[in-house]
């Protein structure tokens, strides 16, 4: 009977097919603890960029609502991680926004003094 799938043991991954966060977690040598890594990394890092860019206050069930998605659509994002510069992409995302943040939290308190001053 042949199989369609190549046995899970039988498949040869090298540090060069994966994304630099990947290689840096082993998940070449680990798989299993480099994913739940890796998948950790995926969260923490859309939870920051949501936070940074898109969060508006919500109610508590909305909230849980809107985490649990995350927290499901980090599954797919994690797979793609692993061949892919996924958790470096979020990075540079959360860097441009928090230099907006600060830039538009400056903006706003330069706008606030000039219209007491005035």
């Amino acid at each position: 009977m042949y199989t369609a799938v190549a046995p899970l043991n039988d498949i040869e991954v090298t540090k060069e097919q994966l994304s630099w966060f990947a290689g840096v977690l082993n998940v070449h040598e680990a798989p299993i603890t480099g994913f739940w890594l890796m998948y950790a990394a995926v969260v923490v890092m859309c939870i920051l960029v949501y936070n940074l860019g898109f969060a508006r206050r919500l109610p508590l069930l909305k909230n849980a609502v809107v985490y649990t998605v995350m927290l499901i659509g980090a599954f797919p994002l994690t797979i793609f991680a692993i061949g892919m510069p996924v958790v470096e992409s979020l990075l540079a995302a959360a860097v441009v926004l928090g230099i907006y943040k600060i830039r538009l939290r400056r903006h706003k308190k330069e706008k606030q003094e000039n219209a007491t001053s005035s």
